[in-house]
């Protein structure tokens, strides 16, 4: 009986390559064996990878501005700081569609292995830097040279059965806020560490010379492990022409299957940028991107900030405690509580709430900094958690829309654009989060929204005017065809 069940699933498949990757991945899961741990520990590795060095720098960021010596007034710094974080962003805006088209042509895993590759070169020679425009060209290298986010939203909604696919952008997603969260703790926690820990790393010794190398050489070692492991990525891409279906018996198992494949080709012509629900959602993610990108920068560096620019006077290690709780929250959250909330709301509506929360937590920040003590560590860490448990709903429904408005053909691509957007959003961000926290610090004693209060209602109407756009008739849904409903 088992036999004629899985007889029955290959079925429903028009016919399958025997050398193409993308059919056997197809056959996994018309047979339902998709959703498997390897799966989903391939994009955690190959994400979490990619996300680590984005913001790791944040915490030590504005002491190595500092010990650059490039900033003549202490508060310059967050603005000098600001251009090495958008260097990344700027690279990858310019190569993100390119990437993409390659995976489209080459297939997911080339450009996956390539980007890793660029992380374990450049992200080291950032933490080797010992002047800024070495910093600002190490970063901008490796955002040019990283080039596999897209393609891998685009793998993880191929690699799984459309209804399964919620699992694999929320896998996506959690390894990509994990990375946001738990890079910038290492880069907390391991950051100058002949200061921290003279015992292990004694003074004028190699760590002493170069402070910030042992987050990065860390972040790219795992890089390493990542890349390894990528020679067993399964592919999803097919490799055979479209239109030719092979010469054996499963040929006739559908007639109409030569009509789909022309099908197929027709929409290879199809303008992704008249495609509204997928540009409307691209739009809205870009809004959010800047928005979200702005806020961690600004958080590290309000956080270390003295008191009397209204900022927390942290230490690195205690934005690494507080970033540190948030990561393991996360995790507890994608996988008990996220796919439960998310079949009740839905994934954009749930987005949505999620959005709207977020902009009252966001502006009680500078209350938060007049507290002290224990109250103020507590108080600072629930903030920041339900920050980002709030951020990655927001954009696992973002990736859901995304996807779900192409075909695969065109995934990458549609994804390249998405990135691209993205990063000169992203870009943009980090320059003026630094430019607006270090103007606000210099009116402390403004009438008008004084001090940190003004950065953090600048960040928030960007988020309003995200809100607004992620309702109707804005951001719109692609409907299903007949064929896709009965599917």
């Amino acid at each position: 009986m088992e036999d004629g069940n899985v007889g029955d699933a290959l079925l429903k498949k028009q016919y399958y390559y025997e050398n193409c990757p993308g059919c056997k991945v197809d056959k996994a899961k018309e047979l339902k064996t998709d959703v498997s741990f390897r799966n989903l520990l391939n994009i955690w590795m190959v994400v979490l990878c990619s996300a680590l060095p984005i913001s790791s720098l944040f915490p030590y960021l504005y002491f190595m501005i500092r010990d650059f010596n490039i900033a003549k007034r202490e508060e310059d710094i967050s603005a000098y700081a600001g251009y090495v974080g958008s260097a990344f962003m700027l690279g990858r805006s310019l190569t993100s569609i390119p990437w993409g088209m390659v995976a489209d042509r080459y297939g997911r895993k080339p450009v996956a292995i390539i980007g890793i590759i660029s992380v374990i070169i450049f992200n080291s020679l950032f933490g080797l830097s010992t002047s800024f425009w070495m910093a600002v060209t190490s970063r901008f290298f490796l955002g040019s040279l990283n080039g596999l986010l897209g393609p891998m939203k685009a793998y993880c909604s191929e690699i799984f059965r459309e209804e399964k696919q919620a699992l694999g952008l929320s896998t996506f997603s959690a390894a990509w806020g994990m990375g946001l969260i738990i890079g910038p703790a290492l880069g907390g926690y391991l950051a100058q560490p002949a200061v921290k820990y003279p015992h292990i790393f004694p003074k004028d010794s190699f760590w002493d010379k170069f402070p910030y190398f042992l987050p990065s050489i860390l972040i790219s070692a795992f890089a390493v492990v990542v890349a390894i492991a990528c020679i067993w990525l399964p592919e999803t891409l097919h490799n055979h022409p479209l239109g030719d279906p092979p010469t054996n018996d499963v040929e006739a198992v559908e007639n109409g299957s030569k009509k789909k494949d022309k099908d197929m080709i027709i929409q290879k012509d199809e303008n992704l940028f008249l495609n509204w629900p997928l540009m409307s959602s691209i739009v809205v993610y870009c809004i959010f991107s800047l928005y979200d990108i702005a806020y961690q920068e600004v958080f590290s560096l309000w956080a270390v900030s003295p008191r009397r620019l209204g900022g927390l006077n942290f230490t690195t290690d205690n934005v690494g405690d507080v970033l540190a709780i948030s990561g393991f929250a996360l995790i507890v959250y994608q996988l008990s509580l996220y796919p439960s909330l998310e079949r009740v709301f839905g994934p954009i509506r749930f987005a949505r709430i999620s959005w709207v929360l977020s902009i009252p937590l966001l502006q009680s920040y500078p209350f938060i900094a007049m507290l002290s003590g224990i109250t103020l560590f507590l108080v600072i860490n629930i903030a920041s958690l339900l920050k980002n448990l709030l951020s990655v709903t927001v954009v696992t429904g973002l990736f859901l829309m995304q996807n779900r408005a192409v075909e695969q053909h065109q995934r990458g691509e549609a994804n390249g654009i998405a990135m691209t957007g993205m990063s000169i959003f992203k870009a943009i961000g980090p320059a003026g989060g630094g430019a607006v926290l270090a103007w606000s610090q210099k009116r402390m004693h403004a009438s008008f929204l004084p001090g940190t209060h003004m950065v953090f209602f600048i960040l928030n109407v960007a988020g309003g005017l995200g809100v607004i756009l992620m309702f109707t008739p804005f951001l719109t849904e692609k409907k299903k065809t007949p064929s896709e409903q009965l599917h």
